[in-house]
């Protein structure tokens, strides 16, 4: 399976501070926003990932992240030149697709919880076994904010609705998607919204319509934060603050995923170690090498 992050957009509603720098090269909090949904894609043992960017902003994204050897992953870049809708990403990756399955995860999206790693194997397998795509749903205050799942009695998904005036759940769909390879193709089959894009809401629907959609519910112990505002930029760097701090353990330490996964060895945690020196994101990794008992927390 491969994975598409998409970093692209003018991230309007995060100005003026995005209009020198793109949105998901802000920090939250310790690391670069793309650090949280590239860490899910390893999490879920994907290793090659094509990162979507707009023209002005993609050397950006080269020049911090490179080819992603030092992660032991491979990283491929691409331009979108304006923005076209979630969808458009299999579109623009078609070629890096190929004949793989596919899992979409937007660059300004931060997932943490201790299940979260089942949850995504589970995505895997639903996929790779059983030929169906996953999403998922978390229960939200304000769903009209979000494409909407509605589910029958026995808890099965039967619609979603992009942005509902009258919501008929209060679960949202986040920005993380998995599809077999089909979803290249039927991508093709959908027309652009009434603003221009094509909707990620509409694939789902094929999928839902052909029965073969599964949503998978982010429960009580996980958060989902969506950084696209001003406060729910602060909110992602304070609540990822005080995670770390009352852990000691870091959210999103691609070196850590890497490491633990045998990605990469003792000597490419070395010269991570180096290159970050005498700071606290170095010290970290140096804990890491030292303490085999230390166990990953995401």
């Amino acid at each position: 399976m491969k994975g598409i992050i998409l970093a692209g957009g003018v991230g309007s509603r995060l100005h003026p501070i995005t209009q020198g720098v793109s949105k998901q090269l802000l920090p939250i909090y310790d690391k670069p926003m793309i650090y949280y949904p590239l860490s899910v894609l390893m999490l879920a043992d994907i290793r090659e990932i094509l990162i979507i960017t707009t023209p002005e902003d993609q050397q950006a994204f080269i020049r911090l992240l490179g080819d992603g050897s030092q992660w032991g992953i491979k990283l491929s870049y691409i331009v979108q030149l304006k923005p076209e809708g979630i969808a458009h990403a299999l579109i623009l990756g078609k070629i890096f697709v190929g004949r793989d399955d596919v899992c979409l995860v937007l660059g300004d999206n931060v997932f943490y919880g201790t299940g979260l790693i089942p949850l995504l194997k589970n995505a895997v397998f639903e996929v790779t076994e059983n030929r169906k795509a996953c999403i998922f749903g978390y229960y939200v205050n304000d769903p009209e904010r979000y494409g909407v799942a509605q589910f029958n009695q026995e808890g099965d998904v039967i619609s979603i609705e992009e942005k509902p005036q009258n919501p008929k759940s209060k679960y949202a769909v986040v920005g993380l998607y998995f599809y077999p390879n089909d979803a290249v193709q039927k991508v093709g089959n959908i027309t652009s919204s009434v603003r221009g894009e094509l909707e990620i809401t509409s694939l789902n629907q094929l999928y839902l319509d052909e029965k073969r959609l599964i949503l998978q519910k982010m429960g009580r112990g996980f958060a989902w934060l969506d950084t696209g505002t001003h406060e729910s930029l602060m909110e992602a760097g304070s609540f990822i603050q005080t995670i770390e701090k009352r852990q000691g353990l870091k959210v999103a330490c691609l070196e850590e995923i890497a490491f633990k996964k045998h990605w990469i060895s003792v000597t490419k945690l070395d010269e991570a170690i180096q290159h970050y020196g005498n700071n606290v994101y170095g010290d970290y990794l140096k804990q890491l090498e030292n303490d085999i008992s230390y166990k990953y927390v995401l």
